[in-house]
């Protein structure tokens, strides 16, 4: 009985899965601020400060590239995502369906579940390291690929469960966590940096750029690291979150917002985590002699109250992230209720948290999910924006009952295809894939309708 109860109490959990969202969960700005500092002051940012510092970054490419790169991050939530979400109040797969038809939004579903396993994995990697340090676990490497040891594997499996837990429960439960959680978080992240900055030389504010030049961010890579340079770090952190602005995944997200300024907020994520979060645990990994296991840097700088925030942090990240990848299933598996779906997504989360590969890959891993999903967020973009302003129709997969939209089958495969043969690395892809999506898209939608709406002239002369 008591079990039944409880699956009664998970089916009633509105989501809007289907429907816009309805004007009395619109929420206002203060829950947009602790979405975007929650799910960006993170457990990853544990491990892309240090990979910046293993990368050889130097001191004046850093800052100057977050400055640039963030603030375009921020611009592209604000003027691509926000006004289409509070138009439509569709999540993004409800939203792709009017214009892909649903078979091919089935294929894209799956394909988009699993990079948000796969993301919300590395987060759950990242809170592991903190809860395995009472255990003396061994902790991955920056080499590692496969689980080092079963306490790992346990270790990982209970924190995937709780992180699973939450994501169930809906938007306003991850909300809720965030509103709590984010300001704490960044005072931890700025108190253990503080807290090492003697250790590596710094004992006034004007020493702090010597230092930062000679002992931090160096320009040296560490051994079997590539350099990387101010253009390195601007393209990725534009396009760390590729995926959720230019990819449109945000949707799901800021469909809720009272108005699309509140795209706006995500500048608490980026210049509070992208920025702030990103330097201070640089500076912890260069107190730490290179090492990069999050939880261990934390403890280092502050002790217990650091690999808390790690897991904490880990797990603000996680909710949101596994929340999408329901989302995704549940629009893939209508006969399945969201809560379902979303425990399934936990078990590969779970399952894919166990490689380190994923945590210690993370720059490369976060480039690329973030380039695959890219070409249907500009198909949304192009649909929603340009082609009426073209004389062709939107929706035209729903209009015309079409089940597979070829137009933008062949949009996201042909940029990727294009993509995957440009002398480029995969950080500075997407730029140019986005250009090359928008004329795909374009001129396939041209031809389907000139054939389409050509033949039923056609047909009623």
């Amino acid at each position: 009985m008591r079990f039944m109860s409880l699956t009664a109490k998970l089916d009633a959990i509105n989501e809007f899965d289907r429907q816009p969202v309805s004007a009395d969960r619109i929420q206002g700005s203060g829950t947009f601020v602790a979405l975007f500092a929650g799910e960006h002051i993170a457990g990853t940012e544990f491990v892309i400060g240090p990979l910046f510092v293993a990368h050889g970054v130097t001191a004046t490419d850093l800052f100057g590239g977050l400055i640039v790169g963030n603030l375009l991050a921020v611009l592209s939530w604000a003027f691509f995502v926000a006004p289409i979400a509070v138009r439509t109040r569709l999540n993004l797969y409800w939203q792709l369906r009017k214009i892909t038809g649903p078979q091919l939004l089935f294929v894209y579903n799956i394909v988009n579940a699993l990079m948000f396993c796969f993301l919300a994995g590395a987060m759950i990697s990242v809170a592991a390291t903190a809860v395995g340090l009472p255990f003396d676990m061994t902790m991955p490497g920056l080499n590692d690929r496969y689980p080092n040891s079963v306490s790992w594997v346990i270790v990982v499996g209970l924190v995937g469960a709780v992180v699973t837990g939450f994501a169930v429960l809906g938007f306003d439960r991850i909300t809720g966590f965030s509103k709590v959680a984010w300001p704490w978080m960044l005072a931890v992240f700025v108190a253990s940096a503080v807290a090492v900055l003697q250790q590596l030389g710094v004992s006034s504010f004007g020493e702090f750029w010597l230092v930062a030049n000679e002992r931090i961010w160096t320009g040296v890579p560490l051994a079997g690291q590539s350099k990387f340079t101010f253009w390195h770090v601007m393209f990725f952190a534009w396009f760390c979150n590729m995926a959720m602005h230019i990819g449109m995944a945000d949707l799901t997200i800021l469909r809720y917002a009272r108005h699309w300024t509140h795209g706006f907020l995500s500048a608490f994520g980026m210049y509070l985590g992208h920025f702030v979060a990103w330097v201070a645990s640089g500076i912890l990994c260069a107190a730490a002699l290179g090492e990069i296991a999050p939880g261990p840097i934390a403890y280092m700088g502050i002790g217990v109250t650091g690999a808390i925030a790690v897991v904490v942090a880990g797990w603000t990240t996680a909710n949101p992230t596994l929340y999408r990848a329901g989302l995704a299933l549940q629009t893939a598996t209508p006969n399945w209720k969201r809560w379902k779906v979303t425990v399934a997504a936990g078990a590969v989360t779970t399952t894919a948290a166990m490689f380190p590969a994923l945590m210690m890959q993370l720059l490369d891993f976060v480039a690329l999910y973030g380039l695959i999903l890219m070409p249907m967020g500009v198909v949304i973009f192009a649909d929603f924006w340009l082609l009426p302003r073209m004389g062709l129709q939107s929706y035209f997969a729903e209009l015309h009952g079409l089940q597979f939209s070829w137009p933008a089958a062949l949009t996201w495969t042909g940029t990727l295809a294009v993509c995957a043969f440009l002398p480029m690395e995969i950080f500075f892809l997407g730029l140019p894939g986005w250009f090359l999506a928008v004329g795909f898209y374009i001129l396939f939608c041209y031809i389907q309708q000139q054939r389409k709406l050509g033949g039923i002239v056609q047909e009623v002369r």
